[in-house]
């Protein structure tokens, strides 16, 4: 469970969560805590850590039952060194206690209990005597400029001379490299930083190592030092952090919430040198992953929602260890009342496409009033949907000496504590400034949240109710049912439908502009990146105000998307898995027949092996039959023909049980560029460089038609549904009327034009959807288009590449095209919203594929077959082919036979081997 879940040392009662928000502690000492019994002599001690910060002093006992006292130096009138008495008149006194006389002090944790501070108000005099006498000096010395930083009249002031403080004591030390692992170790860099947890930062100093990444604390707490070993690390993250580009967080687990440290530097030079420093350390071992990266996985199911919005967090600054911006989940359950949670009805969910604070039209409309007539700059909403105060609001049962750390050492109110989950969603659609969303916590495993099971003491209700358990829905049997619940619902078929339209709202177009006004997702302008520039604020009165006040009202997440984020492909099988409730049966849920359905998952299962597999094709048989570069491959349904073309102007008939040459056929003396079969195996339709389509019958070994339709090269055909598509380097594709029946009749045909879809650059390739339904080209300037074939009109146009592109292809769903283009990257586009969506650098130019959506099998300008993971973005097999480039891939519909040509003339079978 996020922070709480972490490590935590339970033998001292002793944490940083015990200063105020933004104090230091800077050493200890052991000493003695002297007590009297109202003279001035002393008649008791009490041993314990004399612990020196930047605001206060505190003194843990060593008996656990005894109260920590938490001195706050701003409330103290006195600080002096009292001078010990010696027996020898040869040696020098030295001072023996440290005095100081305050007017308040803390008693936290009294009887090892985690309760509100308490407060004892009225002038007191503590003696503190170490038990290095020699020390106390010194340490008045500290505490007297520390004193004196306290009683500044201006909060910028008193900030700034702790910093010089702090400053100055990590000048004086430097990094102990006995705590290196192995004395082999080469260290790369040092420098000052502080390590960051919830609420508190910790200063100290960095090392990196070619093998470790080290913190060692300036104070030694809560360890000496801190070592990552660099070969574990599978994420890192720059971070914003006060707002300022400071952060650095890194992860050794690929899916968890929680990193392994959290480092703030004093500079982005050595935060980015850093980050530069083991990112190229990491280049080698794991795959950078972006938010296309991810969606691309999403999209497929190859994530889970849970693991997507936690990647999406992760990308948009958001961390366990800062409250400011810490991850934000949604509500999706808009249900708390029913004996029943019904997740196959849609009432029983919230609408994901509006922010919280529009969920109710009453009171958006009395905030729209409001907002209409708000000077600029203008805002919809006076709070935010997170916060520090929510985060911990939801997690006081857990968190609670966080709570006191935010409070100034209270709890808040009993009836405004995290009572019910009912009574908190309620208010968060009535109330007038409770627009808060959920955190991940609540579609996790852990239910300790919702339980007091440190028996805390949260106070009485109105009612007389003492604050316990967290209230649950009807529907949930315990704490954790409803955890199994909520994350049922967060799986569901319904919410993997909309989460796309949150995520607009939440890191995506929505965020912000006109977009957002028209989605009434408008917050106050600090809490977006970039809304203010605190350098740029002289007076530090005012900086620190601004930065203070922006902190706690919530920060908004970095914008990931600035185009509509695409649906998740819900496949009509696969929505029944995890949490429907009810009575619900896969057979009620399907819209097919269990046999039909049986077939096509069959069908799917031998592809899915096959594509599994591709990492094994192996060569079949070789045949060298054209005298220049493969174009293109057509197969007979049989299988026991093959058909190729060639820029040597011929077509060739290869049979592919004996591997004899049976025909060669030349239409020109141009190139041709491509061929397919119509149905029914009886025409070869082959495209050419001199302008033409030809048509060969297969029957009767002879040219049958000519289709002259364009004014430049023909680059590419294709064939659906009695309709013949022709892209052309004259800046058109053109679609015709083609009956099949009617090419193979032994009469002329009469082609019908009956659309041109118009480009601004020769078109070099097309493809059809598997539904034939849409289309996509590419031309030779790198412009990719998506065209509706219904309209015959364009859906989406973008210059995806900065050369010709040589081939495209939609997934097998339709959702996505793939292309490869001269400038050696593979990109994937979304056909719904045209968005790009991932892109992969590949070491030399791919001329042609075949893909499943996921992998990729790619032909290149070397001649080797290359098999691509394309959401880990890397090559993982390459198979040595042709001689020269690869310039054709066919494969069959199971995907387990392949057929490739290549520039060395070849015609090559291979089968994959399971």
């Amino acid at each position: 469970m996020a922070f709480i879940g972490k490590k935590t040392r339970t033998k001292e009662r002793f944490s940083l969560l015990l200063l105020d928000l933004e104090e230091y502690y800077f050493e200890q000492h052991t000493a003695y805590h002297m007590t009297s019994n109202g003279s001035n002599v002393p008649n008791r001690c009490m041993r314990g850590s004399l612990k020196i910060c930047s605001k206060s002093v505190i003194f843990e006992p060593d008996e656990v039952n005894k109260p920590i006292l938490k001195i706050p130096l701003k409330d103290c009138k006195r600080i002096e060194g009292l001078e010990g008495k010696e027996g020898n008149p040869f040696k020098e006194t030295n001072p023996a206690c440290v005095i100081l006389e305050t007017k308040q002090v803390y008693l936290i944790k009294e009887e090892n209990i985690v309760a509100p501070y308490k407060y004892e108000r009225g002038e007191r005099t503590f003696r503190f005597q170490l038990e290095m006498a020699r020390k106390t000096e010194d340490i008045v010395q500290t505490l007297l400029q520390l004193h004196r930083a306290s009683r500044l009249d201006k909060l910028g002031d008193q900030t700034a001379m702790i910093a010089a403080n702090l400053q100055s004591r990590l000048a004086r030390a430097s990094f102990d490299k006995n705590s290196f692992q192995s004395v082999c170790e080469r260290p790369h860099m040092e420098c000052e930083a502080e390590m960051v947890s919830p609420l508190v930062t910790n200063p100290g100093h960095v090392c990196i190592t070619d093998c470790n990444l080290y913190f060692q604390p300036l104070n030694g707490y809560p360890d000496s030092v801190v070592r990552i070993e660099l070969h574990s690390v599978r994420r890192i993250y720059k971070r914003r952090h006060g707002l300022r580009p400071l952060g650095l967080e890194v992860f050794c687990t690929e899916n968890d919430l929680c990193s392994d440290t959290y480092l703030k530097f004093y500079n982005t030079k050595d935060r980015d040198e850093l980050y530069y420093y083991i990112a190229t350390f990491l280049e080698n071992h794991i795959a950078e992953h972006t938010a296309e990266s991810y969606m691309l996985q999403w999209q497929r199911g190859h994530i889970s929602n849970y693991q997507y919005l936690l990647h999406l967090n992760n990308l948009a600054d958001r961390s366990v260890n800062d409250l400011s911006q810490y991850p934000v989940f949604p509500w999706v359950i808009s249900d708390y009342n029913s004996l029943q949670l019904d997740l196959l009805n849609p009432a029983s969910f919230r609408d994901l496409s509006k922010p919280v604070g529009a969920l109710n039209t009453e009171r958006l409309e009395r905030l729209l009033d409001r907002y209409r007539d708000m000077p600029e700059p203008r805002f919809m909403y006076g709070s935010h949907y997170s916060s520090p105060g929510y985060v911990l609001f939801y997690l006081v049962r857990v968190a609670p000496e966080h709570m006191l750390c935010l409070q100034t050492g209270r709890f808040d109110h009993a009836d405004r504590m995290f009572n019910s989950v009912g009574e908190t969603w309620k208010n968060c659609l009535e109330g007038g400034t409770d627009f808060k969303e959920l955190i991940p916590e609540f579609y996790g495993t852990e239910s300790s949240f919702l339980k007091n099971l440190l028996h805390l003491s949260l106070g009485r209700r109105q009612g007389g109710g003492q604050v316990e358990d967290v209230e649950l829905p009807p529907w949930a049997s315990d704490a954790d049912d409803f955890l199994q619940k909520m994350c049922s619902a967060l799986e569901s078929q319904h919410v993997s439908e909309h989460l796309h339209e949150w995520i607009d709202l939440i890191f995506g177009y929505k965020q912000r502009g006109s977009e957002a006004i028209a989605a009434h997702n408008v917050f106050h302008p600090l809490t977006y990146e970039g809304g203010i520039d605190c350098d740029s604020i002289e007076d530090p009165d005012q900086k620190i105000a601004m930065l203070t006040q922006i902190l706690e009202f919530g920060q908004t997440p970095r914008q990931l998307f600035t185009t509509p984020h695409p649906q998740r492909i819900t496949p009509r099988f696969h929505n029944i898995s995890t949490g429907t409730s009810l009575s619900a049966t896969p057979n009620e849920l399907s819209p097919v027949s269990p046999s039909m359905e049986s077939f096509e998952d069959l069908t799917e299962e031998s592809k899915k092996l096959a594509w599994s597999n591709m990492n094994k094709l192996s060569l079949q048989s070789s045949h060298k039959i054209h005298k220049e570069a493969v174009t293109g491959i057509a197969v007979t349904l049989s299988g026991t023909s093959i058909f190729s073309t060639s820029q040597d102007s011929t077509m060739k008939m290869l049979s592919k049980e004996n591997g004899g040459l049976q025909r060669s056929v030349s239409f020109s003396n141009m190139a041709l560029s491509s061929c397919l079969i119509l149905p029914e195996d009886k025409t070869v339709v082959c495209s050419s460089w001199d302008n033409n389509v030809y048509f060969y019958s297969i029957a009767y070994g002879r040219r049958q038609d000519t289709l002259m339709g364009h004014d430049d090269a023909v680059s590419q055909v294709c064939w659906r549904d009695d309709q013949l598509y022709t892209a052309s380097w004259d800046s058109t594709v053109k679609v015709w009327k083609c009956v099949p029946t009617d090419i193979s009749s032994n009469k002329r045909t009469r082609f019908e034009l009956l659309a041109e879809l118009e480009h601004e650059a020769g078109v070099n390739t097309i493809a059809l959807s598997h539904a034939g339904t849409l289309l996509g080209s590419g031309t030779k300037e790198g412009t990719l288009s998506v065209w509706d074939l219904a309209s015959f009109s364009l859906l989406h146009q973008l210059t995806c590449h900065s050369g010709k592109i040589h081939q495209v292809s939609f997934s097998p769903d339709s959702r996505n095209i793939l292309s490869v283009a001269e400038d050696s990257c593979l990109k994937v586009t979304d056909v719904q919203t045209g968005m790009l969506l991932s892109t992969v650098l590949a070491e030399e130019e791919q001329r042609c594929f075949c893909w499943d959506g996921n992998t990729v099998l790619s032909g290149g300008q070397s001649g080797a077959l290359l098999v691509w993971d394309l959401l880990a973005s890397k090559v993982i097999h390459k198979i040595p082919a042709h001689s020269g480039r690869v310039t054709y891939i066919w494969m069959n519909e199971q995907c387990s036979s392949v057929i490739t040509g290549g520039e060395d003339k070849q015609i090559m079978l291979w089968k994959t081997q399971y």
